[in-house]
């Protein structure tokens, strides 16, 4: 068995926790029962007094909704006892089960006796201040303290302050009230600590003011509740939608006096009963995620209530008027059947823009992604695809930021970026073609499932549209790289033809004109220049042969591709200390397209080039084979593999560009033998 000691903080004793702990719990188990004992004597002395009070459906809904404000309260000190919230829904429960009990036991003490006890005068007592109290308790220092029981920060404390001493001034007037008189009953009894004349001072000073010092508290609860749910994130966020929730009908207080009075007892029983649920279960968190649910739900089965009466009322207006008949039972009974038809679209109606106006287009995940598909589909421009994905997945999800990724480049975005955002991978044949990166809406820390669900999918289609949009741009690079290919190859042509071959023959044309001169004057110094005409006119055809050799080499004329690469091969392996090159080729290749053909030529050419210098090898092997699709050009020797120096050389970089150019690939590797493997794979028209 182990022990675990606890110090104690400073100030205190080790005992004081268990003190404390035993002390909420057990106030925790009597709240509820004191507050039925209260319910049960209020309803035994209204019985004696012959005043029921309220009416029986309101009575039974006040002590249901002040009972849960009272069970709550008391299960949230039992959960929590380090939290206020749960201290002033149980207090606030108490004294609405006390009070009206004191205040009619006040009254039948007066009515039997004629002369208060001492517990009738501390019921008459509680009850001229307790309400109060009660007020600055619910409405300034709940929200002020919701949802963890502490204010937000320090610099709430002075008008946190303002609001006490106003709500402390108004409790303390009302203990001093000289006459103690009954809410609901009518008694009269003199206040022990009362003080004549005070009645005077409330009206002409103290209460105005004590008011407004209130009223400062009240503002700053509200407040409150608007700075916490603006900065909340995540859990803190759902508990405070929560909240608002339950207070929301209060918002219609200002404009009560305009509604119908059944609207305002509607507001009233909404707010009693749903505000210590909501409270309990935010504080406890539990099933917080499902306020949004809760919300859509009341929206859409309330605005469906509102229309329902609404057409109700005008159908009936309606035919009453144009029949004259009224409270006619034909009329209610089509009034009935309009509605009975209306209802299921109505519902359905109103179902969809509640859910759009709350969650965007994630309600309806189908519908989104056929926006989106449609809006790719008008979108001409290979430039206008990204933006139009980002544009549409930000607007189907209500977004304050989307981008598309591509290579650690943000290629499109909508929206301004917030800080706090979310990466998805695009793929397209399960290779990542980019990132969809997503700002997080404020409040939250994350996507829901439904988000998540919904992203799944757009993003399988972005993934494709990416890959398209990446495929035509790199279309595009390739088609620029030919252009300025074909014009470099132009300009070295020029220069080689201007320059060289050019000015060579130039030069031999002004030596021809010579040679006539020199031909009857002295004929030895005639034939010395045609020996060197002769010379020049050889290093002429050498430089015309260089330049055919480098748009096409003459052996593939002259000898075709397998001709051309033995060739090849033999003048490697005749040179001095040259390797020794086996050329393998089946007999059945097909004919190449000549593109094809100078490709692996080149291909080959390099690669050899290659062995001989780098590599060190006694032997290598060409091979060719050929499928429907494409040409595979293999070159591997037995050297020392690769040099690290050589890994992105000019030669190796040639042979990729050659590949690529034509659509293929080339790969260089060192084999764990030793030696050098050349991969290169050139398609063939009609192949994929």
């Amino acid at each position: 068995m182990t022990t675990t000691q606890v110090e104690a903080a400073p100030g205190t004793t080790a005992r004081e926790p268990v003190r404390i702990g035993r002390f909420s719990r057990g106030f925790a188990w009597a709240v509820v029962p004191v507050y039925l004992a209260a319910v049960a004597t209020h309803l035994v002395l209204a019985g004696r007094l012959g005043n029921p009070g309220p009416e029986p459906l309101e009575g039974t809904l006040l002590w249901l909704a002040f009972g849960l404000l009272a069970a709550v309260g008391a299960l949230l000190v039992g959960k929590r006892p380090g939290n206020a919230v749960g201290w002033i829904l149980a207090g606030s429960g108490l004294l609405l089960g006390l009070a009206p009990a004191g205040d009619y036991y006040a009254a039948w003490v007066m009515s039997s006796r004629g002369r208060p006890d001492a517990i009738a005068v501390l019921g008459a007592w509680v009850q001229s201040w307790y309400w109060m109290l009660l007020l600055f308790l619910v409405f300034a220092v709940l929200p002020l303290v919701f949802p963890d029981g502490r204010l937000p920060s320090r610099r709430w404390r002075l008008p946190a302050g303002i609001g006490a001493a106003g709500a402390v001034g108004l409790v303390v007037l009302g203990m001093l009230t000289g006459t103690l008189t009954g809410q609901d009953v009518d008694y009269r009894i003199d206040n022990p600590i009362g003080v004549d004349g005070l009645a005077g001072v409330e009206e002409q000073a103290a209460f105005p003011f004590l008011s407004a010092l209130f009223a400062v508290g009240v503002l700053t609860g509200v407040a409150a509740v608007v700075v916490r749910f603006r900065r909340s994130r995540g859990a803190e966020r759902q508990q405070m939608k929560w909240f608002l929730y339950a207070v929301a009908p209060l918002a219609l207080l200002p404009g009560s006096d305009l509604l119908p009075e059944w609207v305002g007892g509607v507001m009233f029983g909404w707010v009693i009963l749903t505000l210590p649920v909501a409270i309990g279960i935010a504080v406890l968190r539990y099933r917080l995620d499902g306020i949004d649910v809760v919300i859509n739900r009341t929206l859409v089965y309330g605005l469906l209530t509102a229309i329902v009466v609404g057409i109700y009322v005008l159908v009936v207006g309606y035919l009453g008027a144009a029949l004259r008949r009224d409270n006619d039972l034909l009329i209610s009974l089509v009034a009935t059947g309009i509605v009975a038809v209306l209802f299921a679209p109505l519902r359905e109606r109103l179902q969809r823009a509640v859910s759009r106006l709350l969650y965007g287009q994630r309600a309806e995940p189908y519908a989104a992604l056929s926006r989106l598909g449609q809006r790719l589909e008008s979108t001409l421009a290979p430039d206008a695809v990204l933006p139009t994905i980002v544009s549409a997945v930000r607007e189907a999800l209500r977004l304050p930021y989307a981008a598309i990724r591509i290579d650690d480049r943000v290629a499109a975005s909508a929206g301004e970026s917030s800080g706090s955002a979310v990466e998805l991978s695009l793929l397209y044949q399960n290779q990542p073609v980019g990132e969809l990166v997503l700002g997080l809406r404020p409040g939250e820390d994350g996507f829901s499932a439904a988000d998540r669900r919904l992203l799944a999918d757009l993003a399988r289609q972005a993934g494709v549209a990416v890959s398209a949009v990446r495929l035509t741009a790199d279309l595009q690079r390739s088609r620029e790289r030919l252009v300025s290919a074909r014009e470099e190859e132009r300009r070295r042509l020029r220069r080689d033809l201007h320059d060289g071959l050019g000015a060579q023959l130039a030069g031999l044309t002004v030596q021809t004109g010579v040679l006539r001169g020199l031909i009857a004057r002295d004929p030895a110094a005639a034939d010395a220049l045609v020996l060197e005409l002769r010379t020049e006119l050889r290093t002429a055809i050498t430089d015309i042969r260089r330049l055919v050799h480098g748009l096409r080499p003459p052996a593939l004329d002259e000898l075709g591709l397998i001709g051309a690469l033995q060739q090849l091969a033999e003048r490697i392996g005749a040179e001095e200390g040259g390797v020794a090159v086996a050329v393998d080729v089946p007999e059945d290749l097909p004919a190449l397209p000549a593109a094809v053909e100078v490709a692996a030529y080149r291909i080959v050419s390099e690669a050899l080039t290659n062995v001989v210098r780098h590599a060190g090898a006694r032997a290598c092997t060409v091979r060719l084979s050929a499928t429907d699709d494409a040409l595979t050009v293999e070159v591997t020797d037995d050297g020392d593999g690769l040099p690290a120096s050589s890994a992105a050389g000019v030669g190796l970089s040639s042979m990729r560009e050659r590949a690529a150019e034509m659509g293929g690939d080339c790969s260089v590797e060192s084999l764990p033998a030793g030696g050098t493997h050349v991969l290169a794979r050139l398609p063939l028209p009609g192949g994929s």
